[in-house]
């Protein structure tokens, strides 16, 4: 599996992204949906890579700058054909790695509370990210789930 930083500017990443926003809009009313659109992606304070094997794209996730310490994780997705592969793990390691590198003091998400979010859910927690309250602009709300990782 290759990471690599993306521009964003390729067909498969923009099918995937699309494919994420809708089942975002399948599972959280709209004034839940956090989920970012390819334009709000390719901000500066935005670092978004894809994963890729033998030309076909696995997922994507990107890591947004909150402040110098803090950051957020965004648009973490997996590629149906790909789900239960270890992709999210390995896309998730890799932006803790950098997150690291950058060093955050803290890595923060948003996902849905919703069961459709359970493979999220056990995915983040597994990686040591615990429940907290609402961070930067979030505000609390019944359908999303705010979870924290010191590092």
């Amino acid at each position: 599996m290759e990471i690599k930083i993306d521009d964003l500017s390729g067909p498969e990443i923009a099918e995937l992204l699309r494919e994420h926003l809708e089942n975002m809009a399948e599972n959280s009313p709209p004034e839940s949906r956090h989920a970012l659109n390819l334009e709000q992606l390719r901000h500066p304070d935005i670092t978004f890579w894809s994963a890729w094997s033998d030309g076909e794209l696995l997922g994507c996730g990107a890591l947004k700058e909150l402040d110098a310490q803090h950051g957020e994780i965004k648009s973490m997705r997996t590629a149906a054909p790909h789900r239960r592969k270890g992709v999210a793990a390995r896309l998730l390691e890799h932006i803790l790695e950098e997150a690291k590198r950058r060093n955050y003091k803290s890595v923060s998400l948003e996902t849905g509370s919703m069961g459709a979010f359970a493979p999220a859910h056990n995915l983040y927690t597994k990686f040591g990210f615990k429940t907290c309250g609402p961070f930067a602009d979030y505000v609390e709300d019944p359908n999303s789930l705010f979870m924290r990782k010191e590092l």
